[in-house]
């Protein structure tokens, strides 16, 4: 497969640098994305057996008028799919891998996160909206510029069905403090977002068709609006970071959701444990792993 053209490179790079992102039009193929969207279906109808370590998520408002899991219809978002072969292939996928490498500046790479993401109709209480957030609060790992996110579309995804919202240049802060919005209506306790004020002004709208793939910085403040059609909005998405990257401080609001009512565990184990997931999770898609990441569980 031919290596990134280097001019081509050095323009991405110049605009990830003051941006924080760009957009590759059409980087994978539809019946690329289609074989995804079939596993998907199949993982939620309980088609197949769900791999270990998957998480499967529901919208707090669906959760409160449906039981148990049938279809996509009642699955918002599935993620850490690393153990899957056919959902895990998306993060091997040469092509993103290779502006990851060249973003990164690194030829060992691992992926950290993957998730794909089945934006729900807004029922009327705003649970559908993500928060403007930083996705560097979510890991234990450093530095940033040595991590990055991929987020591909896989179908039309526009304002209606709450498309991609960032603030360019806003990689260049600080990690700011995170936690659940203060907003009316319905909150998923799990999608924390900036506390304090953003300039809501300077957002940008990412629109994108299927296939297309946004790269994005870890400290780029983003998120998605409600999904106002009658469709689920959908989307395949892996952070990656090189593997000479370090482990580092675990945020308090990370370790009070991952271990609520569980104030006896020192403060010290709940860090340690908060690495241990992290790195079990993660993968090595391109060189050799560096010893660091061999973590024994204590789980």
């Amino acid at each position: 497969m031919p290596k990134l053209d280097e001019a081509e490179v050095a323009k991405l790079r110049e605009q990830y640098e003051r941006d924080g992102f760009f957009v590759v039009k059409k980087l994978l193929k539809p019946e690329e994305l289609q074989v995804w969207l079939d596993r998907f279906e199949d993982i939620c109808a309980g088609k197949v057996e769900r791999a270990q370590g998957m998480t499967v998520m529901k919208d707090i408002e669906i959760a409160r008028r449906k039981g148990t899991i049938k279809s996509s219809k009642d699955v918002t978002k599935i993620q850490d799919f690393q153990d899957d072969p056919v959902m895990f292939e998306f993060c091997k996928h040469d092509k993103m891998l290779d502006y990851v490498e060249a973003m990164v500046g690194s030829s060992t790479v691992r992926t950290i996160h993957n998730m794909l993401i089945n934006k729900p109709p807004d029922l009327g209480s705003g649970t559908s909206r993500h928060p403007m957030h930083q996705d560097l609060h979510y890991f234990p790992i450093r530095p940033a510029d040595k991590i990055i996110a991929t987020w591909v579309a896989m179908e039309h995804i526009h304002r209606d069905n709450g498309c991609l919202a960032v603030i360019p240049g806003s990689h260049k802060g600080p990690l700011l403090t995170h936690g659940n919005p203060d907003w009316e209506g319905g909150v998923n306790k799990l999608y924390h977002g900036v506390k304090g004020d953003i300039d809501m002004e300077k957002r940008v709208y990412l629109e994108m068709e299927a296939g297309d793939c946004v790269f994005f910085h870890p400290l780029l403040i983003h998120g998605s609006g409600r999904n106002s059609t009658k469709g689920f909005r959908k989307a395949i998405s892996a952070h990656y970071a090189s593997a000479e990257c370090e482990f580092d401080h675990v945020p308090q609001e990370l370790m009070d959701d991952f271990f609520a009512g569980q104030d006896e565990i020192p403060r010290e184990m709940q860090e340690q444990l908060v690495r241990e997931s992290f790195a079990l999770r993660s993968r090595q898609v391109r060189g050799e792993q560096l010893p660091h990441w061999n973590v024994q569980s204590s789980l």
